[in-house]
């Protein structure tokens, strides 16, 4: 039977219709039909192009195009689209900053998986040309600031040894020790070139489609995706709840007044005073340098609460760095809280074992007002027994749930 041969441009259009009619498919339909795809040329200096996006363009290598059969094809342009889904090339920035090499490792490991469990049957395959691409099962359930940072961990631990090879628009691509790599390049550079209006638009166009996607995926009863209701839950302003439990714990009632009006009455219409302290008692921050939370984090945090403190002006804030001990404690005094950021020094780097906080605060007759903790939430030992109420931080583990106080999740991408 005669076949004829497509080029490559011919053979990327028959992956993409090939995607669009697969019913397990539907809700990537309108995240398909974003921004422009094309075929691109190798550079001349020899540099091969695999494939690469922006967050919204897709391009794909001819050379590289050209070793895949089909299947490996479809694998590699759902490995785009999903860039684009989770807006990879905006939301993880900051980790591309870091270490463009690791971050690039990081959401394909999340990506590549993702991909692996939606086709048992064949439909896209890593294989071949991208059989050394990131794939390892110890990272399943993981987002990319996860990955990032066991990545990080591993690489420290190896001393940085690392060979790297040449790549486009991404500073290069992380070798790691077991022979994977990205088999992709990350535009970073062009999604940062895009205006703030270019990122609104796409922002917009990306959350529509996902929408559509659902709304399809629903009525088609195909399934859809798990993660499409992940993306269109609204999303929890973590500084608020943080400004909401600071500003309630740490305001006193010495005597009342209805010049500020209690809000937790105004909902019902009924206007009742507000205490107001002369004086409010020590706030402790309770931070965890086990290695989960990284400086620009760390930073960022204790800037809200400083501008939190502007506002509340409590007596105090002593900042306790721990891991499975106090490594740290620091005291700021109401004149000093302006240089909390510059001035903290933070400390430890061991385990994690929240006890020790309680323990500290119980053996040292620490009477605060409330308390503060900045976490990743995988601890050891329980939650503590607290004496105040306690405001959990939880980074990046929505799965973390205390057995004591409040709490709200943060995210890195958030941050």
């Amino acid at each position: 039977m005669f076949m004829q041969n497509l080029t490559e441009e011919q053979r990327l259009t028959k992956a993409v219709v090939a995607i669009m009619s697969n019913p397990k498919y539907v809700h990537l339909a309108s995240v398909l039909m974003i921004g422009k795809r094309e075929i691109v040329e190798d550079y001349a200096d020899d540099v091969s192009i695999t494939a690469y996006t922006n967050g919204r363009d897709e391009f794909y290598g001819r050379n590289f195009v050209k070793l895949l059969n089909d299947a490996e094809l479809r694998f590699l342009v759902l490995h785009e689209v999903y860039h684009k889904l989770y807006k990879h090339l905006h939301i993880w920035r900051h980790l591309y900053d870091e270490n463009p090499q690791l971050a690039n490792c990081a959401n394909d490991y999340v990506i590549n998986i993702k991909i692996a469990d939606e086709n048992t049957d064949k439909f896209a395959t890593m294989t071949g040309a991208l059989e050394k691409g990131c794939y390892d099962e110890k990272y399943r359930g993981m987002d990319s600031a996860q990955v990032y940072k066991l990545l990080c961990d591993e690489q420290q631990n190896d001393g940085g040894g690392r060979s790297k090879s040449g790549g486009a628009g991404d500073g290069g691509s992380e070798t790691l020790p077991n022979g994977q790599a990205p088999f992709d390049q990350h535009d970073w550079e062009g999604a940062q070139e895009m205006d703030a209006e270019e990122r609104r638009e796409l922002a917009r166009e990306l959350d529509e489609a996902i929408r559509q996607g659902a709304l399809v995926a629903s009525k088609t009863g195909s399934g859809g995706d798990r993660d499409l209701e992940e993306l269109l839950k609204p999303q929890v302003d973590w500084r608020e709840v943080l400004r909401e439990f600071v500003c309630n714990t740490c305001a006193g009632s010495d005597y009342s007044t209805y010049r500020k009006p209690n809000r937790r009455y105004i909902g019902m219409g009924i206007v009742m005073p507000s205490g107001i302290a002369e004086t409010v008692g020590e706030l402790v921050l309770a931070i965890d340098t086990s290695g989960s939370i990284g400086q620009r984090e760390l930073t960022a945090f204790l800037s809200e609460i400083k501008e939190i403190c502007d506002t509340v002006r409590p007596d105090g804030v002593r900042v306790l760095y721990w891991d499975t001990q106090i490594c740290r404690d620091e005291k700021y005094n109401a004149r000093q809280l302006d240089d909390l950021v510059k001035s903290t020094k933070p400390a430890g780097g061991g385990g994690t074992d929240v006890t020790c906080v309680t323990d500290y605060i119980r053996d040292n007759s620490i009477n605060a007002q409330a308390a503060i903790v900045l976490t990743d939430g995988y601890l050891f030992g329980g939650w503590g027994q607290w004496s105040m109420p306690v405001l959990w931080c939880i980074m990046d583990n929505d799965n973390a749930n205390p057995s004591v106080g409040s709490k709200v999740n943060i995210t890195s991408r958030d941050i």
